[in-house]
């Protein structure tokens, strides 16, 4: 069955059933309903299916919005930390009426995944949906001033440009559960994480310092820091420190084992905080205080940004969504300590 056929069945020409089919406004007003009508029935009734690489001649698009990764998502270390947003990635896309694409063969020196390669396929669909922990800067930049529609998962730095993405408010939702500590009377804090390197990474630590200025004791442990969990614990202790904040929930697992290990009370003798959900696999039975990351609705929002962008609707280029406080049972009232001399 072709278009010729259809026109032939329902008794008009080639170009009015092309009309029918791309459905653009414009033109279809110049065609009366009931013309309209008598095609689409004919459509319906042969089961006529246009060829979609036709369409897309006449379109420019495929209806595919492809999804790149720095990291390998499924299966791996990390598959728990980004399913999430490939969910909503695929609530998105069945919404918007798009086919998801995800590419995998981009391999660059080192097998560290590249976007820019010999093999770059991103054209393939009509835009992309760039997830990864940490960007490659060049790579980005390169996206910015070539006008290929993506958004990125997570804020980013502007590359040359600003950069589309959905993002979360680390920085907000850090300063929250700082004031929760504050409330339980703590004034002596620790930070273990980066202050540096990635956006995420900057932000819950700029929320965490902002929202401490008035502390007793702001103590900052590097995500390198070579002392054992057990010999970092004993010496925050030492330090007066009655309360710890983890950028990652999995290093916050170890140090809250290595406290109990230790005598410690969590969260009597010492409160842990942990700032989102885990990077990767750590099994706990222990409830954190902390925040979820809406990481589905990120996925969702990003294919819906990204479909307003290729059909020219209006729509938001940067988004920022606020994180989920979790009151959990790792955040007391501070106890009394007294500082070693």
């Amino acid at each position: 069955m072709t278009q010729r056929d259809v026109a032939r069945i329902a008794g008009v020409s080639q170009a009015t059933v092309s009309v029918v089919l791309n459905g653009q406004t414009n033109a279809l007003e110049r065609i009366p309903l009931e013309t309209r009508d008598r095609v689409a029935r004919v459509i319906r009734e042969t089961g006529y299916v246009a060829d979609p690489i036709a369409r897309r001649m006449v379109n420019k698009q495929n209806k595919i919005v492809g999804v790149f990764s720095y990291e390998p998502v499924f299966p791996s270390a990390q598959a728990d930390f980004f399913l999430p947003f490939l969910l909503g990635i695929e609530q998105g896309a069945q919404s918007q009426s798009y086919d998801v694409l995800l590419f995998t063969s981009a391999g660059g020196e080192g097998g560290r995944r590249r976007i820019f390669t010999d093999n770059n396929r991103l054209r393939l669909a009509d835009g992309c949906i760039i997830l990864g922990r940490e960007f490659d800067r060049e790579e980005l930049a390169q996206l910015v001033a070539g006008g290929y529609h993506f958004v990125a998962i997570g804020r980013r730095d502007d590359a040359g440009g600003p950069v589309p993405y959905v993002g979360v408010n680390y920085a907000t939702a850090t300063a929250a559960l700082v004031r929760q500590a504050f409330e339980f009377g703590h004034h002596a804090f620790a930070y273990v994480g980066r202050k540096t390197g990635i956006e995420a990474s900057f932000d819950r630590w700029e929320g965490f310092d902002r929202a401490t200025r008035s502390a007793t004791a702001a103590i900052v442990v590097g995500g390198d820091d070579p002392r054992s969990a057990g010999s970092l614990i004993s010496d925050l202790r030492d330090a007066g420190i009655t309360v710890i904040f983890y950028e990652d929930l999995a290093d916050a697992v170890h140090g809250a084992e290595a406290a109990r290990s230790l005598g410690l009370r969590i969260p009597d003798d010492l409160s842990f905080v942990a700032l989102g959900n885990p990077t990767r696999p750590v099994p706990t039975q222990m409830n954190f205080t902390g925040f979820h990351i809406p990481r589905e609705e990120m996925g969702r929002l990003a294919v819906e940004m990204l479909a307003d962008a290729l059909e020219g609707r209006p729509h938001q280029r940067q988004r920022l969504l606020a994180c989920e406080l979790v009151r959990g049972a790792t955040l007391g009232p501070a106890p009394k300590m007294k500082r070693s001399s």
